[in-house]
């Protein structure tokens, strides 16, 4: 960038007495302002595999949604311990609770309906010797079941969320590689790596041949790269990237060396502050949705230091990928190339403003050397195998073995109980003592009510116990006008304090029925 006449913006520097440049380190973003590039190796991605189709439980129970809230299995066990302890608590503090002898209160209708979840121990409870085995609902019945049921559905989703997570393993072996088996290791690969900097594609020179085997040595070649692959460049806002692509490629077992150069243009230096790179290998043609790729930032010479740079300079910035061939069995015998950074030779870089200044001002340095070295390690082939670590069967005994677990844990929990306080042994009859009253009670009152409709309330005991306020209702609802009509015919119908007449035949046949009705509230009559 130029300054003339006018200060170089902050975290850059003037050369030249007219140019001004970014420190080592930063680089001119599209805003012109420097920016420092802090990308590293934090920002490396390597997929070494090919996803496994969907199944049934992964596509209904949506396992990749369970899994951002749900790291491991520990989470389901703490929510489960807390369910049980939360719900054995509840039962404690409602069991201290007054129960009226009635049964109207809301803490006995609690009761009496965790007493009705008693579906587990129902027929186990503590017993006398030779008394006939009998089916007995009981509140601590009650509360054990509940809890194991908690217990069983927490550890049974923990077991789901293990076979969905840890449903089969993978299992790599490695066998000798001939030359018949490298022949089917046809994949497609795209390597694209963006030069971190301000720099264009107009900077960018030599990117035409290919270097199979070792330089220098007797099997060395070099062949133009255009018989093997498309390559271009283009401008992003990062700075140029350079692709290079080869479509149905094969690989011979050998190294390949591509070597490119950025350099100076005037007024416009070639200088960079890392570089980001992407190799893709995918499978051909209907294949094409198996890819396995490695990805990653560039930027220090290493992890000893941490300093900010520049890279510029003669020497050369070296990056080594190396191939491992695979075959997944799984996928009908895919073959499938691996692709895995090496390391990174990092070539001329400066870390102050004094040494990039000099190297600005000196032509010898006014380029930046780039090779990509890729090794295709063919002396051995990967194949892939998976293995289910759990099967139906293994499953349904997992399954069974949990509900063993949680019902023999509460049902010795029960016995110690009911073993050690023998109040519990019958504490169900004190239940179902007050529903009994209780269901009398109501029984008696609908019976009352029917012989207050139908005689009149005097009718049903000699000293007029009714109170005023059902007497008040009986005569509001013009049913007692209507009952004394009837009354006047039939005098000696029922009356507990005195002597009955014998009606005659007349008198008797078309109200038999009631009379008979009668005279079987007289035999239970308190």
């Amino acid at each position: 960038m130029s300054a003339p006449g006018k200060s170089c913006p902050p975290n850059s520097f003037s050369y030249n007495t007219s140019l001004c440049a970014c420190s080592p380190g930063y680089y001119n973003a599209s805003d012109g302002a420097c920016t420092l590039f802090e990308g590293g190796w934090d920002d490396w991605l390597v997929r070494s595999g090919v996803d496994d189709p969907p199944t049934f439980l992964s596509t209904v129970l949506s396992f990749d949604t369970i899994r951002r809230f749900t790291q491991s299995q520990a989470v389901f066990l703490e929510a489960t311990l807390f369910a049980v302890v939360s719900w054995l608590v509840f039962c404690l503090v409602i069991r201290f609770l007054r129960v009226d002898d009635e049964g109207r209160s809301v803490w006995f209708r609690i009761r009496w309906w965790i007493s009705r979840f008693d579906v587990c121990y129902a027929t186990r409870h503590w017993l006398d010797d030779r008394q006939v085995v009998v089916k007995r609902k009981t509140e601590l019945g009650g509360t054990f079941s509940v809890a194991s049921l908690i217990l069983f559905i927490g550890l049974f989703t923990a077991l789901l969320y293990q076979v969905i997570s840890k449903r089969s393993i993978e299992v790599n072996k490695l066998r000798a590689a001939n030359a018949l088996d490298l022949l089917s290791f046809i994949n497609d690969v795209d390597f694209n790596i963006t030069v971190i900097s301000s720099m264009s594609c107009s900077h960018l020179r030599g990117l035409s041949t290919l270097v199979i085997g070792s330089p220098g040595s007797i099997d060395h070649r070099v062949f133009p790269l255009s018989n093997y692959a498309n390559y271009y460049c283009h401008n992003t806002s990062k700075g140029p990237t350079v692709n290079i692509k080869c479509s149905n490629c094969r690989f011979p077992r050998d190294n390949y060396y591509i070597s490119w150069q950025f350099v100076d243009l005037p007024n416009d230096p070639a200088m960079a502050v890392g570089f980001h790179f992407n190799l893709t290998t995918s499978a051909h043609n209907d294949k094409k949705k198996y890819v396995n790729f490695v990805s990653g930032s560039l930027k220090s010479e290493s992890n000893l230091t941490e300093r900010p740079k520049t890279f510029r300079g003669a020497d050369i910035n070296v990056l080594k990928i190396n191939l491992f061939p695979r075959i997944y069995h799984k996928f009908h015998n895919l073959s499938l190339i691996q692709p895995l950074f090496h390391d990174f030779l990092p070539g001329s870089s400066f870390f102050g403003v004094r040494e990039l200044k000099d190297s600005l001002q000196s032509s010898s340095d006014g380029l930046i050397n780039m090779t990509l070295h890729v090794t295709f390690l063919s002396d051995y082939i990967v194949e892939i195998y998976n293995e289910n670590i759990s099967g139906p069967v293994v499953f349904l005994a997992d399954v069974g073995g949990l509900c063993a677990i949680c019902f023999t844990l509460f049902y010795l929990c029960l016995l110690q109980f009911e073993f050690r306080m023998k109040k519990l042994r019958n504490e169900d009859s004190v239940f179902r003592n007050i529903r009994s009253r209780r269901r009398a009670k109501r029984h008696w009152d609908k019976l009352r009510k029917y012989v207050i409709y139908t005689w009149g309330h005097s009718n049903v005991d000699g000293n007029n116990s009714i109170s005023n306020k059902n007497d008040r209702i009986i005569r509001s609802s013009g049913i007692g006008s209507l009952h004394k009509k009837k009354q006047q015919y039939r005098r000696d119908t029922i009356e507990l304090d005195k002597a009955p007449i014998i009606p005659t035949d007349k008198e008797f046949t078309p109200d038999r029925q009631q009379t008979e009705s009668v005279a079987s509230f007289e035999c239970i009559q308190p």
